[in-house]
């Protein structure tokens, strides 16, 4: 006979099992700019791609603000290439490897007139200096055999001026897609314009023919893609698609594709967004972490506001949205978190909060770089030694956000504490659980704090799976830590058997 009890073991022990089986928890997410990531072999025979008025870099070259180039309505520094490709990508898929990560996310690979390609000239087309669809396609069967997943970047506000559907809607009254834009003396470029920025025309999606082409139907712009093979979208700009259309998005792609999963870049709270989308880009989480460290907001502070989210926004939720310190758009993290010692602070808490680590290419090397264009440098390669100890560090924190469980799907509990942020991750099985102790403060602290997890027993030993090998005594559900200025531990319980003996022998 099966208890009330057992039941409710088991219905846990499915939940992780079912969250463990979900690729998208808790994936450790690597971003890349194609033409940034790796040079390409055939340089020579795509220098035409790159005519006048862009501009072919060398490989070495630093990333410069450039003029505005009015003709073109853009930046100089937004034709400014490096030229890297899809097939030079595939050349580093043992880095990617190496490096433990579960899914490669690619910023925008449609055509389009800049670098950055988030101004499309037509979704359906692959930027021809990055390659073709059987580009692609070799690109995702090789990750695919590692075992990895694909997210591409989605564009779907706004589209460039250099569009042939704009091209014509603007050019044409009475074009087919005249519709498909925003035409009108209220607009100071005579469209409307996301930003104002007169080189990206808002897409109308108030038009079932926009929404058709872009998402809703069969072959649509993101059905086409998820059916070559890709595995998920990161929503441009997605708080500006709005709730229902970004739900009737998500809804699209699990039709075409179960399990795929839907991204967005949310800068708002994140609670209401699901499920309009499966996870979010956490702006919100960032903006808790750097507050913390720049001595804004204290530490029970920060932990109250981590919960809250957390509890708002669920925890299946959280687990699928990813946590991030910079990005193309943002300061690299050395450049905004420019103490050491804070920044491996943020990414103890990046790599251990609930959701996804969005690493930036390059910051697993310490590359340093203030606003675009300066963040969007090409790949330094030479960096990638044994000798780097950034380097070794990132493998180190990926390598524990991998091998422990809860830290990938655990569910997420507050630690009560004063001028510490503690919080724990755990599962239905009590020796996976972790403890997270961070000191924020510039002084070495010493402090009682309480886990409220009950099947902690009494007098049981907790080992630091950092760098510091510390251990505590956890004595009814109570710990005493002692941290030094901007210190932390990852506390882990010790359950094994003592001469034969345990007091988890009908815990587990």
């Amino acid at each position: 006979m099966i208890d009330d009890y057992t039941t409710f073991e088991l219905e846990q022990e499915k939940t992780y099992l079912e969250r463990e089986q979900d690729w998208r928890n808790g994936a450790v997410v690597y971003q890349i700019i194609v033409d940034r990531f790796v040079p390409s072999q055939h340089i020579e025979q795509k220098k035409h791609l790159y005519a006048a008025p862009r501009v072919l870099r060398p490989w070495k070259e630093l990333p410069l603000h450039g003029t505005f180039l009015k003709e073109h309505n853009v930046w100089s520094h937004e034709i400014d290439f490096w030229g890297g490709d899809l097939q030079s990508v595939r050349t580093k898929i043992d880095y990617l490897q190496d490096l433990n990560v579960d899914v490669l996310y690619l910023n925008p690979i449609h055509s389009a007139f800049t670098n950055h390609k988030y101004d499309a000239y037509d979704y359906m087309e692959i930027s021809p200096e990055y390659g073709s669809w059987a580009d692609l396609a070799d690109l995702l069967a090789d990750l695919h055999a590692c075992n990895k997943h694909v997210v591409l970047d989605g564009v779907f506000n706004h589209m460039g001026r250099t569009s042939r559907y704009f091209e014509d809607a603007s050019t044409n009254p009475g074009s087919p897609y005249r519709d498909w834009f925003y035409f009108g003396p209220q607009f100071s470029t005579g469209t409307r314009c996301w930003m104002n920025a007169p080189s990206l025309p808002e897409l109308n999606l108030e038009n079932p023919e926009v929404r058709a082409y872009l998402f809703e139907g069969r072959d649509s712009v993101v059905r086409s893609y998820l059916r070559l093979g890709v595995d998920g979208w990161r929503l441009d700009t997605a708080y500006e698609l709005g709730f229902h259309y970004l739900h009737a998005l998500t809804r699209s792609a699990h039709q075409e594709k179960p399990g795929s999963l839907v991204v967005g870049e949310i800068v708002n709270y994140p609670a209401e967004w699901f499920p309009a989308v499966d996870g979010v880009m956490n702006f919100t989480l960032r903006q808790i972490i750097s507050n913390l460290l720049s001595g804004q907001i204290a530490a029970a502070t920060a932990g109250d506001m981590i919960a809250t989210m957390i509890k708002d926004s669920g925890i299946e939720n959280m687990l699928k949205s990813w946590i991030l310190l910079d990005n193309h758009d943002i300061p690299r993290q050395t450049y905004s978190i420019p103490d050491q010692r804070n920044l491996r602070l943020a990414q103890v808490m990046q790599f251990s909060l609930p959701g996804s680590p969005n690493i930036y290419y390059g910051s697993e090397l310490g590359m340093d770089a203030g606003d675009d264009p300066a963040n969007r440098a090409p790949m330094g390669w030479e960096l990638v030694n044994d000798q780097n100890q950034v380097l070794g560090w990132f493998r180190k924190l990926i390598n524990l956000h991998k091998k422990q469980r809860a830290l990938r799907i655990g569910n997420y509990r507050k630690v009560v504490s004063g001028q510490l942020l503690a919080y724990e991750r755990y599962t239905d099985r009590v020796d996976e659980a972790i403890v997270v102790v961070i000191n924020p403060t510039d002084d070495a602290v010493q402090e009682t704090v309480m886990v409220p997890d009950s099947k902690f027993m009494n007098v049981t030993r907790m080992v630091d799976l950092l760098e510091s090998g510390q251990s505590c005594t956890c004595d009814s559900g109570v710990l005493r830590v002692h941290l030094p200025a901007k210190g932390c531990m990852v506390l882990k319980l010790d359950t094994a058997p003592q001469d034969g003996y345990t007091a988890y022998k009908r815990v587990r």
